[in-house]
């Protein structure tokens, strides 16, 4: 990770966005950019806390949802919609945790063109310790108060729906 700035560069391209074009514009546009690097920020602090369990942060969500499955398996049709990924990037995902003992695939027996993707024990241990780990770590969200969480949560909610992930 690159040293900290001594600026926020978000609040500089707010005030050159603000001369230009407005100061309700540039409010929309510090809130993406801020959502953005939130995102890239957290998302390396969690490839940072989960290396030493040799998974990424995708792989591990994988782990997870399958060890929330009353059967410990789901097709991989189903990973994908409930983890919001394509197709593609599940049977990538189901490839490496197979190449590392962490899952297994069979055919599904009841449809032909199905897969059924199954957590292994060891799985399911590098699922556990994983979320102690980032449990002990609040997620990295820490520097937020709990009602600032649930606020955080409920506004990104409604963009989210908003934007069609969701009804409801």
């Amino acid at each position: 990770m690159p040293p900290s700035l001594r600026n926020d560069p978000i609040a500089e391209a707010r005030r050159h966005w603000a001369d230009r074009w407005g100061e309700e514009a540039a409010q929309s546009m510090a809130a993406i950019t801020s959502i953005v690097r939130a995102q890239q920020l957290l998302l390396s602090r969690y490839e940072e806390l989960l290396k030493p369990f040799g998974v990424t942060f995708a792989r591990y969500e994988l782990l997870q949802l399958l060890s929330f499955t009353r059967t410990g398996e789901l097709p991989v049709g189903k990973i994908g919609e409930r983890l919001q990924v394509h197709r593609s990037s599940v049977t990538n995902a189901v490839d490496k945790l197979i190449a590392q003992g962490l899952v297994t695939r069979r055919p599904h027996p009841e449809d032909g063109r199905a897969s059924l993707v199954a957590i292994t024990p060891e799985g399911r241990g590098v699922a556990a310790r994983a979320t102690e780990v980032l449990n002990a770590e609040e997620y990295a969200v820490k520097a937020l108060a709990p009602e600032d969480r649930e606020a955080l949560t409920r506004i990104l909610g409604t963009l989210r729906r908003d934007a069609g992930d969701f009804i409801g």
